[in-house]
This record gives structure tokens, C-alpha cells and sequence, in this order.
């Protein structure tokens, strides 16, 4: 997802939406998910030579990614939509230079607490940890070094590490990570209710409608089965003064004030499948090496004297 928080960061997106061509290369992507430079320009009826100008500008924005594959005649670029959201967050709470900013990453792997079961699996860049199906893996001391993992039911809890200055006090925090369900094998209509947890409290629910794979993640690894989930959606949940928000959208009036969180506080985040949830199709986190980000979980958190 791209996120615009400030009108003169998204003029360069602007400018790329403001082409009915580059408007139409997204329509073809979205339709067909990859093609050639060749096909899109076919499809369009213009010659390539016209239609890379307008790839170009669609790829520096980070809406488009252009991939090369050898083939028997050479390389061949094909394009593929990077993002399908962008998100604009401009009500005028921009940032001044007032604003005090925490950033962390929290790796994949680094969960402090978990209760999942099958079907379930969890891997490095390189390999496997263990048996797929087995949650006994998920103590394994190479989790740490982790890039994905998937669970049917169940949770993952991570400690997000707390590194505020003294005599401060938390205000927003904003959590950003790729994710999807988790079905045997893959299959982009398989919605799940993924639900998330703050120190032990409710923040609402979000529904993903598939476990992906109908085209390989742009960073997952050559080894990965092609027939395993491939990519999620990058999601930002956003807890602050109002409430609690997925991608702009409230889902909650659970509040930051309500957590009375500080310099001292431990903050511990769950991603969480219930029992009683309407839709139990597991989830799948994806982390550095693997989906179509190559990030881990993200977490931007706004903070002020107390």
C-alpha cells in the first residue's frame, strides 16, 4: 500500500494517475495480474518505445515493479502491479517537526509467546525449519532468523520493544506488515478473520480474502514451492486518540488513552485467529525475504513529554 500523509509527498503519484494510458496499464495488470512490455503494448496499440516512458513513471512510483526473465530469446521485462491500495491520510495532523518519532522493526521470527496449530510452518530465507504441520517448530532456536510463518487457528505475540526516552508518554502507534489467510495448498478466495490484540485487549478484526499465489512473490525465494502461498497484502493498523483504524478505515473505538502506555510500559501485539471467529482460515505473516515488501513488522510510534 502506498501511504500519502503529506499532499506535496504524493504528487508524483498524482502525475502518474493523471494519464489515461498509465490508467489503462493498470487496468490490463489488474486483469491479468503479469505481461510482457510486448503484450501491454499490443493490448494498448501503441509501440514500445511509447509505452516506456509511462511504465517508468508507474515503477518510480512504486505502483508497478518490471521483473526480467531469460527465456530462450533473451530477457524478456514482464510488469506486474506492486500496489492495489493507496491510502491518503492528509486531514492536516501532518508532521511539523514537532512531532517526536520512535521507529522499530520487529523481525517475523521474534515472537515472544504463541499458541498455534495446523496446518502451520515457519522458514528462513534459505530453508524449512523443520517439518511443515508440526508446532513444535515454532521453538526451534532458528526461529529467530525466521522470514515467514502461517498457522490455520491460533496466536503469534510479539514484545515490541520500548526505547523512549524518560518521563514520555505514547500517543499513536502505527504497526504496518504483510499479511494474508492460510489454506492447504493456495487459494486467493479463502477469507479469515484476523483479529488483533493489544496488552491483552481487543482491537478489532480484519478479514483477508486469500491466501495468495497466483503469481510468485516478488521477493520469496527461488526455492519456495510455487504451489505454497506467495504474497500478501501490506496492511497499516493505526491505534491513536480516536480509535482504532485498518488502513484509514475505524474498526474499533479502542483508543491509545486507554492503555495509559509510557517510557515504562511493555507492549505486547498479537495477531490472533479465534475460535468463535465467523471466518477461520488461518494467516500468513511475511517478513524480510519473502511477499512482495520485504519488510518485517514495522512499528512508528508518536510519543510526547509527560
Amino acid at each position: 500500500m502506498i501511504h500519502i500523509k503529506k499532499l506535496d509527498d504524493g504528487v508524483p503519484v498524482f502525475k502518474a494517475l493523471g494519464s489515461e494510458i498509465r490508467i489503462n496499464i493498470i487496468k490490463l495488470l489488474l486483469e491479468n495480474k503479469e505481461m510482457s512490455m510486448n503484450e501491454m503494448a499490443k493490448a494498448l496499440g501503441v509501440t514500445n518505445g511509447a509505452l516506456t516512458s509511462h511504465v517508468r513513471m508507474l515503477e518510480e512510483t512504486g505502483i508497478i515493479v518490471v521483473l526480467s526473465e531469460r527465456n530462450v530469446h533473451g530477457n524478456k521485462k514482464m510488469c506486474r502491479l506492486k500496489e492495489t491500495q493507496i491510502m491518503f491520510d492528509i486531514s492536516g495532523d501532518e508532521n511539523s517537526g514537532n512531532e517526536l518519532i520512535y521507529d522499530t522493526d520487529v523481525r517475523i521470527g521474534h515472537y515472544a509467546d504463541y499458541e498455534i496449530f495446523p496446518t502451520c510452518g515457519i522458514a528462513t530465507s534459505n530453508n524449512l525449519i523443520g517439518e511443515v504441520d508440526d508446532p513444535r517448530y515454532f521453538a526451534h532456536q532458528d526461529r529467530i532468523d525466521a522470514g515467514i510463518l502461517w498457522f490455520g487457528r491460533g496466536y503469534v505475540e510479539y514484545i515490541i520493544p520500548n526505547l523512549l526516552p524518560d518521563a514520555t508518554k505514547i500517543d499513536k502507534i502505527t504497526i504496518s506488515f504483510e499479511i494474508s489467510s492460510e489454506a492447504p495448498g493456495v487459494n486467493n478466495d479463502w477469507p479469515s478473520d484476523i483479529s488483533f490484540v493489544l496488552n491483552d485487549v481487543y482491537l478489532g478484526t480484519w478479514t483477508s480474502a486469500g491466501d495468495f499465489g497466483d503469481v510468485r512473490g516478488i521477493f520469496t525465494p527461488d526455492w519456495w514451492p510455487v504451489n505454497w502461498n506467495q504474497y500478501g497484502l501490506l496492511k497499516v493498523l493505526t491505534i491513536d486518540k480516536k480509535g482504532c483504524f485498518i488502513d484509514g478505515l475505524k474498526i474499533s473505538d479502542v483508543n491509545i488513552d486507554q492503555f495509559k502506555l509510557t517510557y515504562k510500559s511493555v507492549i505486547r501485539f498479537k495477531f490472533q485467529i479465534m475460535d468463535d471467529a465467523r471466518n477461520i482460515g488461518g494467516m500468513t505473516l511475511f517478513g524480510s525475504g519473502y511477499g512482495n515488501y520485504n519488510q518485517d513488522i514495522k512499528v512508528h510510534i508518536t510519543y510526547s513529554p509527560m
